[in-house]
């Protein structure tokens, strides 16, 4: 490093403490950049690369930003996953010899990010820790901008590990690295960028320090090592106080309901699986909040289902009473409105970089606290009444910052005019003497013109010169001889100096800088101040936002129709004309068709629902779930009545969906689905599967989806929506006892079908898949041809029947006349046996007709099980039937084409089409 010059050898040196990040190196007014940072940034940002001499013999690469507007360049660094580090100059250049000292101030990393666009108003920027020790798994969460601090563990676990990040979807990851490339393999795809950083330091005294030794001694083990990991991290970034973390919540996995990534995305519901947007999901329809902290703790409330009744019941009767008074809501959500983030207002002010503005907004915040505290005590709420009566409404810091904080105060707290005049005595003195300085030099400009005839004559000021006397070129002449002291000239004028006049500059110049100074000095005394009262105001951020979220579930309820549900701790479910809330809300002509949903410990606990697409099977099925997580979190839900249980989970497999990176194909994901379900699942979960078995054979995929019925039914105990299009499973209902078929009504009227939506008992009869493919505009083209190969398939299969039939009755020609009626009316009482069996059973159990079949007979006693063959492989003579000459020969054709009927190995549409053929051949009889 000795060939570089020495400023370039301080850049290194620097550098060498931010490998991982961009080194914002401030030299002037600029921050530069150099060697790779600068390549990249130039890219990143698209900036001018440029070089800049180093000492050795070709150019450093260099780019630079002015360090007034550095904060928009640092903050699209962020959103793309960069981290900054900040390098100042410690000392004024103007007064130090040789090198300026240069530090890193701060590192700005995307889970430390406190203002600015990359900070969403409505949702929190969390930063994870994960560490592991001995076997366990602690992961801790951080705001810094809201100061929210959680901490839970558990036994290792893959699966709850994804789990629980998918919770706070975070911008930033960082600890152990084993755990990090787990995570990075884990996560699913399509989320924001994280940024993931293998971190091992960890010391305790930082945690102690910031919390007390009582709180470090009621951590486990493992919490322990979490926490110091994230608090080394964080002095190690940030280099500063770290007032707002004052709190440390620690929680139990199973303090709340669990919802894993999957069925957050497939239920929508903080964001559209589509484009991952909040217009369209749960929390866009029950956000009506006023504050971004209450719109903050809503989503919390959404992502975290409560498991507690007596909880849950609270928050009930604080909606069911602002559910019924509109006047009492509506002038709470007046209160709330001129309420700014408080949260964040207040992180500001402990982390050191509120200005006056933010000051302005806490003050104006806490004047509307009285008013609120009033309307919840006044209110018929036992809730709200308890929160305002514990409600500190902070009118000492309000009065505080009125006092000493002008109304507009400037963006920048270092160029003064912010402090009050009347607030400070000196300050008063040093702004009497700055105007007064500045009223006589207006008066020197008048008296000059008048004395010297030049009426352009003016006096200016720069910061280079101080002030100075200006007169054209065209009056210089006019000038009385040694009158002024030429400084500067210009092309068009001259400027000048007096004695006076510097004299004057000289007590302007220094009450103005003592002014900004001393300005600067009192903000940070009242800054300071606030900050020791860091705990009263975040306690009343958190107070504010619980009503602010009761108003909020109490008007959606009551603008869409939701009633207050009766939460239970037994099994059963019954909801009546239960709605999906969204799509409820998208539907303009009102015509959304409500379902009663009954489950029961007994019967039934399972319903099979079997109908076409496009028939409302998945709305059902989600709204099932989303009405438990509404009614769980506090809320009304959607439906004329409601009697919801206590559910520790809700699994949902819903649409298809491969994971290519993963090396997955979509049965895989299906399957790996289902055993998380299997492994997890207890009697008090809900378990929703859409279209089970899809993905592999028809016949493989219906013994699968049969087992998984049979595995929940026997095993779990627990309750259960499963949507299929394998009607040949409905037969299930007989044989499980706790099952129920149920299927989505359908009207047909010639070639035209109508989904009515409805929810009914009993099993579809056929998937209108052709139908579907129409309404989605295929081709006609398409269509006709489609339905030209159910025909042909239909064909083939009765040409298939008439040869065998042929067959049977050649070899019934050449038996022997000497058949004796005995056997003749054993063989007619198998062929009954056979047919009524059919009727109604699993796949694999009906029977086919083989001559092979009858061969083996005559061998046997009636009553010996014989295994039956598919294959025609020679003409063997049958037993000759005295009773088919009194049967129709069209109903012997329909028995004949049922026991030939190979249905383990046809699709469901030709199942579909086999079926419907034999109805319409039955209905001409």
């Amino acid at each position: 490093m000795a060939q570089y010059t020495p400023m370039i050898q301080q850049y290194l040196k620097v550098k060498e403490q931010a490998q991982d990040a961009f080194l914002f190196f401030r030299l002037g007014d600029f921050y530069e950049m150099f060697f790779d940072d600068a390549t990249l940034a130039a890219k990143e940002l698209e900036i001018t690369l440029t070089g800049r001499e180093g000492g050795v013999g070709e150019k450093i690469p260099m780019c630079g930003v002015p360090y007034h507007s550095a904060d928009n360049y640092i903050h699209r660094l962020i959103e793309k996953g960069y981290k900054v580090a900040i390098c100042e100059q410690m000392e004024d250049a103007a007064t130090t010899k040789g090198m300026v000292r240069r530090e890193i101030v701060r590192v700005i990393t995307p889970g430390t990010v406190m203002e600015g666009k990359t900070l969403g108003d409505k949702s929190n920027n969390y930063m994870v820790c994960l560490t592991q020790k001995n076997g366990m798994i602690a992961i801790s969460a951080c705001d810094l901008s809201t100061g929210e601090l959680y901490l839970t563990s558990a036994l290792y676990s893959e699966k709850w590990l994804k789990d629980e990040i998918g919770i706070y979807e975070p911008s930033e990851i960082l600890g152990d690295a084993a755990l990090l490339h787990t995570v990075k393999s884990e996560l699913m795809t399509g989320n924001r960028p994280v940024t993931y950083t293998e971190y091992e330091k960890n010391k305790a005294d930082y945690v102690i320090e910031q919390f007390g030794e009582t709180v470090w001694a009621r951590l486990g083990e493992e919490r322990q090592h979490c926490l110091a990991t994230l608090f080394s991290y964080l002095h190690e970034t940030q280099r500063r106080s770290l007032g707002q973390l004052t709190e440390v919540s620690t929680y139990e996995p199973d303090n709340y309901m669990i919802l894993d990534p999957f069925t957050r995305r497939n239920l929508e519901l903080v964001e559209t699986v589509r484009d991952r947007s909040k217009k369209g999901s749960l929390l866009s329809l029950i956000d009506k909040t006023e504050t971004s902290m209450g719109a903050r703790m809503l989503r919390r409330w959404i992502d975290k289902p409560l498991l507690q009744k007596s909880k849950i019941e609270e928050r009930l009767e604080a909606v069911d009473k602002l559910y019924h008074q509109f006047i009492l809501r509506q002038d709470i959500r007046e209160q709330l409105q001129e309420i700014y983030d408080l949260e964040r207002l207040v992180g500001r002010i402990a982390f050191g970089n509120a200005n006056g503005r933010d000051m302005n907004a806490l003050k104006v915040s806490l004047a509307r606290v009285p008013a609120l505290i009033d309307l919840c005590l006044n209110s018929p709420s036992e809730t709200l009444q308890k929160i305002a009566g514990s409600l500190d409404h902070c009118s000492d810091l309000k009065e505080l910052i009125e006092e000493a904080i002008v109304d507009e105060p400037p963006v920048s707290v270092r160029d003064g005019g912010m402090i009050r005049e009347g607030y400070h005595e000196h300050l008063d003195e040093l702004r009497y003497a700055s105007v007064n300085g500045k009223r006589w030099i207006a008066e020197l400009e008048a008296r000059e013109r008048e004395a010297t005839g030049i009426r352009s004559l003016k006096i200016g000021y720069n910061k280079v010169f101080g002030y100075y006397i200006e007169v054209t070129k065209s009056n210089v002449a006019s000038l009385p001889e040694g009158r002024y002291e030429r400084k500067q000239t210009l092309a068009n004028a001259e400027r000048y100096i007096t004695p006076e006049l510097k004299e004057k500059e000289s007590l302007i110049l220094e009450a103005e800088e003592k002014m900004v100074g001393l300005e600067y000095s009192l903000f940070i005394e009242l800054r300071d101040k606030l900050a020791g009262e860091i705990k009263r105001l975040q306690r009343l951020a958190e107070q504010v936002a619980e009503i602010d979220v009761y108003q909020s579930l109490a008007t959606v309820s009551a603008e869409r129709g939701f009633v207050k549900p009766v939460i239970t701790d037994a099994f059963d479910m019954k909801i009546k004309q239960g709605r999906h809330p969204v799509v409820e809300s998208v539907m303009r002509d009102g015509s959304f068709m409500a379902n009663d949903t009954v489950m029961e410990q007994e019967d039934p606990r399972i319903l099979l629902i079997t109908g076409p697409n496009m028939a409302g099977k998945s709305t059902y099925m989600r709204q099932v779930a989303l009405i438990s997580i509404l009614a769980q979190m506090g809320s009304f839900v959607p439906a004329a009545s409601a009697e919801v249980p206590i559910m520790d989970r809700i699994f949902t497999r819903i649409g298809a969906g491969d994971d290519l990176i993963g090396g997955q194909s979509t049965f895989m994901v299906e399957m790996a689905d289902i055993q998380i379900m299997t492994e997890k699942a207890t009697p008090r979960s809900l378990i929703i599967i859409d279209e089970l078995g899809r993905g592999t054979s028809t016949s493989e995929g219906m013994a699968i989806a049969q087992s998984v019925i049979e595995y929940v039914h026997d095993h779990i105990g627990c309750k259960a929506l499963v949507s299929t299009h394998f009607h040949e499973l409905s037969h299930l209902e007989d044989s499980l006892s706790s099952l129920r078929n149920y299927s989505m009504a359908v009207q047909e009227k010639e070639d035209e079908v109508q989904f009515l939506r409805k929810l009914i008992p009993g099993a579809a009869s056929s998937s209108y898949g052709i139908y579907v493919a129409r309404l989605a505009g295929l081709p006609d083209s398409i269509i006709e041809r489609a339905k030209g190969l159910i025909h042909e398939t239909v064909g083939t299969m009765d040409k298939h029947d008439q040869e065998k039939n042929a067959r049977t009755e050649a070899a019934t020609g050449r038996e022997q006349s000497a058949a004796t009626t005995e056997a003749a009316t054993t063989d007619d009482n198998t062929h009954s046996s056979l047919s009524s069996k059919s009727d109604g059973r699993k796949t694999d159990e009906y029977v086919m007709e083989s001559p092979l079949f009858e061969t083996a007979e005559e061998s046997t006693q009636d009553t010996e099980v014989v295994q039956l063959s598919i294959f025609d492989e020679e003409d063997i003579v049958p037993k000759k039937k005295a009773s088919h000459a009194e049967v129709d020969p069209a109903v012997k054709q329909i028995i004949k084409k049922l026991k030939t009927a190979d249905l383990m190995n046809m699709t469901p549409l030709e199942t579909m089409q086999f079926v419907n053929d034999l109805k319409k051949k039955v209905n001409d009889l």
